[in-house]
């Protein structure tokens, strides 16, 4: 059981290029962070540092006290997810799609699972659906989907409901919150929505000009 008290990611000095510059900031364990922003604001490079697909120039980041620059890179994506903002798909169908994730970790799954995950996020499509017919949003949603799917203890999400209408994207939200909270997972959501955002989030930070102009706790 996660300790929701427990510090998860620490930034410490942290300075990536002339994009982002944080002194100090801590991401709780077991709970929803939200980050809120004007664009450019290092929304994205702060996602992008905690999966490890970039790093500091100067200063710590950890987890869990543990250096992300001394962490495995494949273990530390098989713990922690990242949704972009411009989903990546993969020739073929929805289903293809949806088990590629767990065919890199020699995993997969059945076709009830597959339809179940695609339900959570109300994607209606046949799951021999060809891919190159999805529109935007549909493309999000199988994203996203395949997130859920690979069941990370933390998930990264940017601007995950960007190509989605505001009532559904209110739906998706709510069913990505629903499903974190049961399982006790740590999410991390950049969002334009600043409603949605007070709505669900334990924890609101802004960037602006890539440095924490605010943080609101709320639990």
């Amino acid at each position: 059981m996660t300790d929701h008290n427990e510090v998860l990611f620490k930034f410490e000095g942290v300075r990536y290029r002339d994009v982002l510059f944080i002194d100090d900031f801590a991401i709780p364990a077991g709970k929803i962070t939200c980050i809120t922003g004007a664009s450019g604001g290092g929304k994205t490079t702060l996602l992008r540092l905690l999966a490890k697909l970039v790093s500091p120039d100067e200063g710590t980041l950890t987890m869990f006290d543990e250096s992300l620059s001394e962490r495995h890179s494949v273990m530390h994506r098989r713990e922690v997810a990242l949704l972009s903002q411009q989903p990546i798909l993969f020739p073929g169908t929805v289903a293809d799609n949806l088990r590629v994730g767990l065919a890199l970790e020699g995993k997969d799954a059945t076709d009830m699972d597959l339809l179940a995950v695609m339900q959570s996020v109300r994607l209606k499509q046949a799951l021999d659906a060809d891919v190159e017919h999805l529109s935007g949003g549909e493309a999000q949603r199988l994203a996203l989907a395949r997130v859920l799917l690979l069941d990370r203890p933390v998930i990264l999400l940017d601007e995950p409901s960007s190509a989605l209408d505001e009532e559904t994207e209110s739906q998706i939200i709510q069913m990505v919150v629903d499903i974190v909270k049961a399982q006790g997972k740590t999410l991390v959501m950049v969002t334009h929505s600043t409603q949605e955002a007070r709505r669900h989030a334990d924890v609101i930070a802004t960037l602006e000009n890539g440095r924490l102009k605010g943080r609101d706790d709320h639990a």
